[in-house]
């Protein structure tokens, strides 16, 4: 099979395509024929070893796919042979990834693909959605009728986050970069949208609240500033950390716990298979109602693999500006 691999650690051009043997299923697991693998920020950084983790060689990078299923190994019975499936939490931990033509995952890291949502879209929402519903309900206990910030609206997990807030009947204030963004936040149904080169958003959230602050504030940016944030967030809210490895903030005491505050640190991975079957089952009815949906920022070919990885990393890292929406890559 064809199949995006690196033999070590490092930048984007460790990257190799090329023929590697066809996995056979094993015990509980399925063999899925790859139609679309979604690229998130955590796959280059384990990619270039800044998270270091136990890799199989050669190692196949990616934690999202969506497909078809080929075979079944022993004592796997959740699926059978053609059905649509679409699953995340690959290439972790020692399991290969998904930038293949085919896959053996774990069946409980799998979930049916609706019959109305495509493999691109089921592979962009994994990982993303997976972490914005954990960040929502399992940390925070999101409510109907709450209000909930987060920074870059039309991010992966952002505009994840900007969607789900609103299938549950919550409020949402999100930031963006420019107009066009900001009228895609406003079409998901963000209540308020800021342009953080221009607006002044604490000046919007305070407006907005009328002075009490947010219930939740979901920051998916790599470093944090504490203080305002805290400053935002109302009496008993909640704050959400998911990115900043290597950020050491100030933090206030102080007026963190004047307020009753809670903060939660979330990553994903650590979520067990019943977590995030939980999320899969809303993420599904929420694909099928069309209250969810996926930029699809660019779609490359497998083969292209090192140039994914490389625009990724100039936006998230590099702050390039040159994308809106997810990365997803064809077999």
């Amino acid at each position: 099979m064809k199949a995006a691999f690196i033999e070590k650690t490092g930048g984007p051009e460790v990257i190799q395509y090329g023929d590697l043997p066809r996995p056979n299923p094993q015990r509980g697991e399925v063999l899925v024929r790859v139609k679309a693998a979604a690229v998130n920020p955590l796959d280059t950084y384990i990619r270039s070893g800044l998270v270091a983790m136990k890799l199989p060689k050669p190692y196949i990078p990616g934690c999202d796919l969506a497909g078809v299923v080929e075979a079944v190994g022993q004592d796997a019975i959740r699926f059978r042979p053609t059905d649509r499936v679409w699953g995340s939490n690959q290439g972790l931990v020692g399991r290969q990834g998904t930038f293949a033509e085919y896959g053996c995952v774990s069946e409980e890291w799998l979930y049916q693909t609706p019959a109305t949502v495509s493999d691109v879209q089921a592979a962009a929402a994994a990982l993303t959605g997976i972490t914005a519903h954990q960040g929502l309900f399992r940390c925070a206990h999101l409510q109907a009728g709450e209000t909930v910030f987060v920074n870059g609206g039309t991010g992966g997990v952002g505009s994840m986050v900007v969607q789900i807030t609103k299938a549950v009947g919550a409020s949402v204030i999100t930031t963006v970069g420019s107009a066009e963004k900001a009228a895609l936040c406003r079409r998901w149904g963000a209540d308020l949208v800021l342009n953080y080169k221009t607006d002044d958003v604490a000046a919007g959230i305070r407006d907005f609240t009328k002075g009490n602050g947010v219930h939740i504030w979901f920051e998916t940016q790599r470093e944090p500033d504490l203080g305002r944030i805290v400053e935002s967030v109302r009496q008993r809210g909640r704050i959400l950390l998911i990115a900043g490895r290597q950020a050491r903030p100030v933090f206030p005491v102080g007026p963190f716990y004047v307020k009753d505050l809670s903060m939660f640190g979330l990553a994903m991975f650590n979520a067990s298979a019943e977590e995030q079957r939980r999320c899969a089952e809303d993420i599904n009815r929420w694909l099928e109602e069309k209250k969810l949906q996926v930029e699809i920022g660019k779609t490359f070919p497998l083969s292209e693999a090192a140039a994914v990885h490389r625009l990724l990393e100039e936006n998230n890292l590099q702050k390039a500006g040159t994308l809106s929406g997810k990365i997803v890559v064809v077999p």
